[in-house]
């Protein structure tokens, strides 16, 4: 086996492997050799099959097949063993490659084209500058989160007197000529809403009312659709587009949903039995947990402006553009080349930007451990509860949780990235300067729409 390697330009490079019979004859032995234990050919008992018959009736295809094998190991090792930084995959080179015939050639020549990666290393000093928008907590944002919990972890209560929003139950009776229609439409467990009514008239007919009032009014009136009054009178919604009589409720019971006072049941269900004891720690428990996300955020947009400093700052890197169109194509057959023409700019800058993170990785011995990724996870996995309000969370819970999130390869792969990407962010805060603006939350969210 002879490999030589021919450089055009830093980018390019012609890769040629010379196989001759001695690198493949004992292999393709060895593989007729164990066929011959396992062939079942008719005439012949098993493991007495002739060589020769074999070597005829499969000796081509086990022939290319070791040669192909051959050719990539050899092609990887010699890759890997000089460290030659190719961008995406070798190519058979298609003008010097020889045709292949493996009936009358002994040995062969295979000729690939590489494209290499533009040698360069990334210098990050206090001359590079990045804006880091730090982003104020506003009393509005946290009386909001306030209204949030005490809207969430709010009781139902019975009441007397029937208001708006007020959820109503009782008999419901069809009527007909101003009494009770005996033969009509009976709803022993009706449930009602005012709020709902469409029809101010009728909705007035209920707020005021009181437990135990028998209330007269046409549900076709009151509601806009026939999905609410198939749903108020459990029939269909056919059944409902011909429903036009008047009906009575007999409220027997009215149920209000009263939001949560501020005080240490409260604070217990948000946080933890203990963890907050006052209204003035839970509000600066509140500015804590929204600093923490805002951070997020502003680390977040630190990483774009970081990734588009780089880029601008190593704009000047050439690639092998040739060969990586062809190299796409070939790996996207759904691609057409007008669309790479569109897309290749935006590719080139996402190829530049791995380049610069795997240079950021290299230099400052970034590594992605399991205990990263376990504390991710975990991270993950709060955040999603938090969206539901489930906030002080057993650490088991979280930790099951995290775990079960991890079994997925996709979501293992976001997490081992977003790790790898948060530390190279922490690298870029500590090296460059950052310009420290602090902006509203409105002023940061203008920021991405104007985009």
């Amino acid at each position: 086996m002879n490999i030589v390697r021919k450089d055009l330009d830093p980018n390019n490079a012609i890769v040629t492997l010379s196989i001759e019979k001695a690198d493949y004859t004992e292999k393709v032995d060895k593989q007729l050799r164990d066929y011959r234990k396992k062939a079942n050919i008719p005439g012949f008992r098993p493991g007495m099959v002739p060589v020769g018959l074999l070597r005829k009736m499969y000796g081509k295809a086990m022939l290319a097949e070791e040669i192909n094998k051959l050719v990539s190991e050899n092609l990887y090792n010699y890759i890997r063993e000089n460290n030659v930084n190719i961008l995406g995959e070798p190519l058979p080179n298609e003008s010097e490659q020889k045709e292949i015939d493996f009936d009358t050639q002994e040995d062969f020549e295979f000729v690939f084209d590489l494209g290499i990666a533009p040698e360069f290393e990334v210098e990050l000093t206090k001359k590079d500058k990045v804006p880091y928008y730090s982003i104020a907590v506003s009393d509005e944002m946290i009386e909001n989160q306030v209204k949030s919990y005490t809207g969430r972890y709010g009781k139902y209560i019975q009441e007397e007197e029937v208001e708006e929003k007020d959820m109503l139950k009782g008999e419901l009776l069809e009527m007909a000529d101003g009494k009770v229609n005996e033969s009509g439409m009976k709803v022993p467990d009706a449930t009602l809403t005012p709020a709902y009514m469409k029809d101010e008239a009728q909705k007035a007919l209920f707020v005021g009312a009181k437990k135990g009032d028998v209330i007269t009014f046409n549900p076709a009136k009151a509601f806009e659709s026939e999905a609410e009054i198939s749903s108020l009178l459990k029939i269909s919604k056919d059944a409902a587009k011909t429903v036009d009589a008047d009906f009575q409720l007999k409220i027997e019971s009215i149920t209000r949903y009263h939001e949560s006072e501020i005080n240490q049941e409260l604070f217990d269900k948000v946080y933890g039995e203990g963890t907050v004891k006052s209204e003035e720690e839970f509000r600066a428990k509140i500015k804590e947990s929204i600093l923490e996300n805002l951070k997020a955020d502003s680390d977040y947009k630190l990483g774009v402006d970081a990734r588009n400093m780089l880029v601008a700052k190593y704009n000047d890197l050439v690639f092998p553009d040739t060969f990586l169109k062809r190299w796409v194509l070939s790996s996207n057959e759904n691609l057409t080349a007008e669309t790479l023409e569109e897309d290749f700019p935006k590719m080139i800058e996402n190829l530049k930007w791995q380049l610069i993170k795997s240079k950021l990785e290299k230099a400052n011995d970034i590594k992605v451990e399991t205990a990263d990724m376990d504390a991710f996870a975990r991270k993950m996995a709060k955040a999603q509860f938090a969206q539901y309000g489930m906030i002080g969370m057993d650490d088991e819970i979280i930790a099951n949780y995290a775990k079960d999130m991890m079994k997925k390869e996709e979501t293992l792969r976001h997490i081992m990235d977003s790790v790898a990407e948060e530390k190279i962010i922490a690298v870029i805060k500590e090296t460059v300067k950052l310009e420290n603006k602090e902006i509203t939350s409105e002023e940061f969210n203008k920021m991405f729409e104007e985009k």
